[in-house]
């Protein structure tokens, strides 16, 4: 299978292999990494077409991802009753819409978001929202001792920071947080770039294009293609850090979170989504 050999060789280093591999298949994933590993771009470049993530999040299995999100964040203000949220990583807005239309929603909402198109696309609409165009390491390690959110919440977007820089912003957050919301992936636990992760990733990555139709190009060029790579070549622009469901649970606990639960949410084409919430120390 071309695609194996080529995932084989992008997690050598030999990106010039790799490209004349995927070449030799017609799947949707060989010809979208051939066309990717062709045009000079290389591995990583993630979020940098907010066109392509728009059109990935908009279509294929998102649409019944997103609603299982949003239903579970509704889920969260109904049990919480929040009057103050904190969204990290809000991206354009996809879950926080939907969501902050439903009973229970929290009227003072602060955002956290490091693309500029994807922030004016969040904030665009909304009204009595506080927006900080920046990453949010800085931004939780600067969080007056005063400050406080009845909920934090972040959807798919904790897994692009590295386990160690995680590891200091859900510790940063712990004191300001009432309670926790978190939605991910629960993806094999296998080593990294190794081989049953680059079979996982042929397979996975195949579905997900499959799902896309008039878009699969922009999708698999702007957004999916940068991604994988990202994963594999060495020393390459990594865009995931993504972990099993049990080590989020671990890692929210060890930042001082407490109560921590996790339940299954949807049926995703890459791994499911669960979502985890906890208790954090804000008074």
């Amino acid at each position: 299978m071309e695609i194996s050999g080529a995932l084989d060789a992008l997690a050598a280093g030999n990106v010039d292999l790799a490209r004349e591999v995927a070449r030799r298949g017609d799947s949707p994933l060989a010809v979208a990494l051939a066309e990717h590993l062709s045009t000079g771009r290389g591995p990583g470049g993630v979020y940098d077409r907010p066109a392509a993530f728009a059109a990935f999040i908009n279509g294929g299995g998102n649409t019944a991802l997103y609603d299982a999100v949003v239903a579970a964040l509704g889920g969260v203000y109904a049990r919480t009753r929040p009057t103050t949220l904190l969204d990290v990583g809000c991206g354009d807005g996809r879950a926080l819409h939907p969501a902050l239309t439903l009973p229970h929603a929290p009227s003072d909402v602060t955002v956290v978001e490091p693309s500029a198109a994807l922030l004016d696309a969040a904030v665009r609409g909304l009204t009595g929202v506080t927006a900080h165009l920046t990453r949010v390491e800085p931004f939780a390690a600067g969080l007056p001792d005063d400050v406080a959110f009845d909920v934090v919440q972040s959807t798919f977007a904790l897994h692009t920071l590295s386990h160690e820089a995680r590891d200091a912003v859900l510790a940063d957050l712990a004191p300001h947080a009432g309670v926790l919301a978190v939605v991910e992936f629960d993806v094999p636990d296998v080593p990294h770039a190794g081989p049953e992760h680059r079979r996982f990733l042929a397979e996975t990555y195949e579905r997900g294009l499959a799902e896309y139709d008039a878009d699969r190009r922009l999708v698999a060029q702007g957004f999916l293609m940068p991604v994988l790579t990202g994963q594999l070549v060495p020393g390459a622009v990594r865009a995931t850090w993504e972990q099993p469901a049990a080590r989020w649970a671990e890692q929210v606990r060890r930042a001082g979170f407490t109560d921590v639960e996790v339940e299954p949410l949807h049926d995703y084409w890459s791994s499911p989504a669960f979502l985890l919430t906890a208790r954090g120390r804000a008074r």
